[in-house]
């Protein structure tokens, strides 16, 4: 796969499995986060520091690392950049309705 292809420009919903080439760990993200989309990415690997360097790396609402299948009701669903604000369900998806007091009582 190639960067000017359309999935790689276009925010698709449905089966796609573009394969990049690529030699690095840093240019991997690089081309996974060269989009202005990012509701969810996957990636496979055995290395678990890996796995976490990686997935805060990317920047996508949902990151699947070793699954296909990522999505639940108690999940937090919702993208990053153009791919959506805020997330539905899990204890995050109210959040956008609510506003939060911090108060501080202190010397009574």
């Amino acid at each position: 796969a190639t960067a000017d292809m359309a999935f790689a420009r276009e925010e698709i919903f449905g089966p796609m499995a573009p394969v990049f080439k690529f030699e690095t760990e840093e240019e991997a993200v690089r081309l996974a986060n060269a989009t202005e989309y990012g509701l969810a990415c996957y990636f496979f690997t055995k290395d678990l520091a890996r796995a976490f360097r990686v997935a805060e790396a990317l920047e996508y609402g949902q990151v699947g690392i070793n699954a296909g299948v990522i999505t639940s009701e108690v999940a937090p669903f919702g993208g990053y950049k153009e791919s959506g604000v805020g997330r539905e369900g899990s204890k995050y998806g109210c959040d956008e309705y609510l506003n939060i007091k911090y108060m501080c009582l202190a010397g009574l």
